[in-house]
């Protein structure tokens, strides 16, 4: 299958739910991408080829679709992959970041050791604001580990979430 017939199958296998969370929100689901077996193998063998070359030693898993594509892309790259999570969620010792989404505030945490001198590529399904994606770098920096780049299914770019995380390279698959 070509690059470009792989990004048609993915594009749709992208499910519309408006007014989801709240009204006038355009929510894109990611769900019938993952229930495809052809999809979710042509997902993480296209994030592969861009994640590859930034040669990470460990992945991050954002909550909760993050770790789906995170720990696919960990086992295909031969990398392991620390999860950030919502507060108190961890077993062991956390550091916590709080952030502002676009609709709302949140906090996330993740293991105090999980990424110490590790040279990190950050994996969700979804760039929107950028909120979530730029806590989990300051997270990673905050452990003396390395941000190599970000990977996400689908880039919202109105939304301009992009400019949000510095000078590292952003890799989105979808762009609405």
């Amino acid at each position: 299958m070509s690059h470009a017939e792989k990004l048609a199958r993915l594009q749709a296998r992208v499910r519309d739910v408006p007014d989801f969370p709240k009204p006038g929100i355009l929510f894109r689901d990611i769900t019938p991408l993952i229930g495809d077996g052809a999809s979710f193998r042509a997902t993480t063998d296209l994030l592969a080829e861009r994640v590859a070359p930034l040669k990470p030693t460990r992945l991050v898993g954002i909550e909760s679709r993050g770790f789906i594509f995170g720990a696919a892309l960990a086992e295909r790259l031969g990398v392991g992959m620390a999860p950030v999570r919502k507060p108190g969620k961890l077993p062991w010792r956390a550091v916590r970041e709080t952030y502002s989404l676009e609709y709302g505030t949140d906090a996330l945490e993740m293991h105090e050791d999980a990424v110490a001198g590790e040279r990190c590529v950050i994996i969700d399904d979804l760039l929107a604001t950028g909120g979530t994606a730029a806590a989990t770098a300051r997270l990673i920096a905050r452990q003396q580990g390395t941000v190599a780049g970000f990977a996400f299914v689908i880039e919202l770019g109105f939304l301009g979430g992009r400019a949000r995380l510095g000078d590292h390279p952003v890799e989105a698959l979808l762009t609405y």
